[in-house]
Formats: C-alpha cells, sequence, structure tokens
C-alpha cells in the first residue's frame, strides 16, 4: 500500500485546519467522545491539491447525537438526510455535513436505498463508491485511513471500487454514472474490471428516479472535459438508457462517407461551445452544453438518401427540438432549462440561410426575436457547429457569423433590440381603433410588430396611420 509524501501529509495538516470550523466541530465531537472524520471529496482533493472545499465528515455517533452536538454550536441544523444518516449545519458562512457510519443497498425492486447504521470506520469506507473517495482523516488526532489502496490508485488515476463492482454498483447502480463523472471531472480511467460491470449491469440504474440521474448528468457535463464521460456512458450502453437520443447517433456512422460522423461531431461541438463559453467569459453553462449534445439527435429520423447518393437531414431542427424536450422533461429538467434547451436546438440551423445570401436588416431582427434571450447562446451554439476540416469553408461561416453578430449590435445600439416592442401598446391600439381588450388587439400588435420588423422603428405618428389603414382592410373594423 502507498504511503504519504511528505507533501501529502502536509496537504492533509492544511486540510484539518483548512476553516476555523473544522476545529470547532472536531472539538465539540471529542468533548462528547466521538471520533470524527474528513471522508471522500474533500480528503481526495487535498492530496490532490485541489484544496477543500466541502466539509463532509463522517462518525459513529447516531443522527440525534450528531443533531444534539452540533445543535451546541449553532441553531441552524437541518435534518432533511437523517434517513440516511445525515445531519447538516451552517457555521461560520461554512456547510457543515456529518454523516453517520453507514452500509446502504438497493432492493432490485426498489428505486430507495435500504440504510443501516454501523460502528466501525473500515466497515463504512467499502461501501464507498471508489477507492479514491474511501479514504478518511480524523481531524480529532490526525489519524489517516486507506484500507483500500485509495492513495495508490490516485497516484496511477483509475478509479477503482473497493469492493467486487458488481457488488458496489448493485448496492447503488448510480455509481456507474458517478464513474463516468469522475472520468470527466478528475480525468481519471476506469479500471477494465469497472467498465465491464457498468456494461454488464447498465439496465440497474432503470431503478435509480430521475432526479438523482439528472443531477449525475448535469455534473458530469459542467466538468471540464465531459466528452470523456460521454462517451464512456456510450460505450457502455449506460447512455441508452437514460440518454438514447444521443447513443443513437453512434449507429448514424456512414460506411461510405457520404456524411460526417454525427456523435463524433456532436462531441466536437460540445467541446467547442466550452471553449467559445471560456472565451466570452462566461462560467460553465449547462443549458447551452445541453444544447450542444443534443442539437442534432433529429438526424436519425430524418435521414433521407437523395438521387446521386447525397444524404439529407431536412427539419432534423424542428424534430430534434421536440426530442430534447420529450428527453429532457423525462428527467425532470426545469421547465424553464427545457424549453431553453428545444429552441436552441429548433433555431440552431437559421444563421445558415445567412452565410449563403444577404439578409435584410429586417431578417437579421426576426433573428434576434426568435432568439429571445437564448441569443447569446445560439451564438456559441452556431459558432460551435462549424467542425468542417475544410478551412476555406471554416473561415467563410466564421467571417459571415462575426459580420451577423456585428449588425445585431449595430442594430441594437440603433434600435434597443432587446426590448424589440412595436411603436404602439395595447392600451393606445384600444385608443385608436376604439375597440375592446381582445382577440383584435392580439392582431393588430402582431401586425404592428411586423412592420416593427420589416422596417425598425417607425414613430408613434407612422405607426398610427400603418395600423389605421391595416384596420380598414379587416373584417371587424366594419362592425360586422
Amino acid at each position: 500500500m502507498a504511503s504519504l509524501s511528505v507533501d501529502q501529509r502536509r496537504a492533509l495538516e492544511e486540510a484539518a485546519t483548512a476553516t476555523p470550523t473544522i476545529r470547532r466541530v472536531a472539538d465539540a465531537f471529542a468533548a462528547a467522545g466521538y471520533d470524527l472524520h474528513l471522508v471522500g471529496g474533500p480528503v481526495r482533493d487535498a492530496l490532490m491539491g485541489r484544496g477543500v472545499h466541502d466539509l463532509d465528515f463522517t462518525t459513529a455517533a447516531r443522527p440525534d447525537v450528531i443533531e444534539t452536538i452540533l445543535g451546541r454550536l449553532t441553531p441552524a441544523t437541518w435534518d432533511i438526510g437523517r434517513a440516511f444518516g445525515t445531519i447538516g449545519a451552517s457555521l461560520n458562512d461554512d456547510v457543515v455535513e456529518v454523516t453517520t457510519y453507514r452500509a446502504d443497498s438497493y432492493d432490485p425492486s426498489s428505486r430507495k436505498p435500504t440504510v443501516e447504521f454501523g460502528d466501525d470506520l473500515t466497515a463504512d469506507l467499502v461501501r464507498r463508491d471508489f477507492t479514491v473517495n474511501a479514504m478518511a482523516l480524523s481531524v480529532v488526532n490526525g489519524a489517516f485511513a486507506d484500507p483500500h489502496g485509495g492513495l495508490e490508485d490516485l497516484a496511477d488515476q483509475v478509479l477503482r471500487t473497493p469492493s467486487p463492482p458488481e457488488v458496489s454498483f448493485g448496492d447503488d447502480p448510480l455509481r456507474m454514472m458517478r464513474a463516468a463523472r469522475f472520468t470527466s471531472q478528475l480525468g481519471f480511467t476506469p479500471v477494465p474490471e469497472v467498465v465491464a460491470a457498468m456494461t454488464a449491469m447498465a439496465e440497474r440504474i432503470d431503478i435509480i428516479s430521475a432526479e438523482r440521474v439528472r443531477d449525475e448528468l448535469s455534473r458530469l457535463l459542467l466538468s471540464d472535459a465531459p466528452r470523456q464521460g460521454l462517451d464512456l456512458l456510450v460505450r457502455t450502453g449506460l447512455a441508452d438508457r437514460v440518454l438514447p437520443e444521443l447513443s443513437a447517433l453512434v449507429r448514424e456512422v456512414d460506411e461510405h462517407g457520404r456524411h460526417k460522423d454525427i456523435y463524433q461531431h456532436t462531441l466536437t461541438v460540445l467541446e467547442q461551445s466550452i471553449d467559445l463559453e471560456r472565451a466570452r467569459g462566461h462560467e460553465p453553462d449547462l443549458v447551452g452544453r445541453l444544447a450542444a449534445i443534443l442539437h442534432d439527435v433529429g438526424k436519425p429520423a430524418t435521414k433521407r438518401f437523395e438521387s446521386g447518393g447525397k444524404v439529407t437531414f431536412h427539419h432534423h431542427d424542428v424534430v430534434g427540438a421536440k426530442m430534447a424536450k420529450k428527453r429532457l422533461t423525462a428527467l425532470r429538467y426545469s421547465t424553464d432549462d427545457v424549453k431553453a434547451v428545444a429552441k436552441l436546438v429548433d433555431l440552431h440551423l437559421r444563421f445558415h440561410g445567412y452565410a449563403d445570401a444577404d439578409w435584410t436588416d429586417a431578417a437579421v431582427r426576426r433573428y434576434v426575436r426568435d432568439a429571445g434571450d437564448q441569443l447569446e447562446r445560439l451564438h456559441i451554439l452556431t459558432r460551435a457547429d462549424c467542425t468542417t476540416r475544410n478551412q476555406r469553408k471554416a473561415n467563410r461561416l466564421r467571417t459571415a457569423y462575426e459580420q451577423l453578430e456585428w449588425r445585431i449590435d449595430e442594430l441594437s445600439a440603433q434600435e434597443e433590440l432587446d426590448a424589440m416592442r412595436p411603436d404602439l401598446d395595447g392600451t393606445q391600439i384600444m385608443e385608436i381603433l376604439g375597440i375592446k381588450p381582445g382577440r383584435v388587439v392580439g392582431k393588430a400588435y402582431a401586425f404592428l410588430l411586423e412592420r416593427r420588423m420589416d422596417e425598425g422603428p417607425l414613430g408613434a405618428e407612422r405607426a398610427r396611420e400603418e395600423l389605421l389603414a391595416w384596420w380598414a382592410q379587416q373584417p371587424e373594423s366594419d362592425g360586422s
């Protein structure tokens, strides 16, 4: 078993005193006669030189005792995780979670784990997901526990389970998705036994709630290198269960080379989206990354072979938007996120009309209007969607989109495109036409908005004239 280096010992000492909160909590548990260990991610991250960001502890104390001890330090405690042995608290702006030693597993017919509390640290660590997360540091006496070789696996940058992977994944199938997440988040490689078990047991993920699957998928996507983790999900068959639209793209490889590899293109678009996020000064964006991996999922359903061997995917944007909405709804993403991703998928081809022909100012206005609050994300997705190896074509598309963004900025400065409204509001429309609230007001408003799109700001007087001319041609205007 690997031994701690001098630097690692120093890192653990610093972790044990990373914040005054740790010392306060440690002293409180020691005074009550209990040891207390930092465990899992905080220990792993400290040994990797990443510092301690989460204060996750484990102890032999039962939840009621944990709550009593923490309650002496702060009134801000919560027990939402009591059934799993976890009590939380807020101290000195730090969030602390303390969990009783435990062993939990899933009944094959149930979505909920069964929980048993224990008295032994080693037994608790064997039920952890991976050896690199099965190390513990006592903040009471400084003892370091690594019964399953996590330190060695950390050095080798591999993911191995403390118990046989079939047992570990049987206890909690979500760990298979965590393997994919840590592949991306840590850059580690699952050992062959882990990959084999994930492949053999992929269908077990079906017993996990959609919310837990969603959260793991989101964490994976928000990592620095999600491509590796997504590819692991696809290779093991887990994506067939949780994101089948992505794995379906693998089966669209064209052995005759008549169209690009859609699956690899999708992963490249994701990577380029991430690069653009950073270049444009944005934080990791879940909606944008979901749109990147789903933007072409409509292609398999719309694939057609035309004369001369040409392959087309007409309307894959529309079909893909519906598929994305259905999948993200099933994964329990928020309504706002589902709508945003579906809109981006639906609009991701719109720019190509600009690249092929000169757009009028009216067309640019409509592009901005249709994108709405997703315009910046659409900029990123559209730019990232260019993966051609033809440098001349790539340069032409890049230049065209830069011109489009410049025109949007120019029109925005002149016309306040962000507040795209007609020159008259609903109250003014009713007053000019002498009508009451109803469907006709909406039609008049839509007419004026279209005129605004076509010509830019009209001004109140001209808008009034155009409204009256439109009204004279409407059946409603004659009172019939």
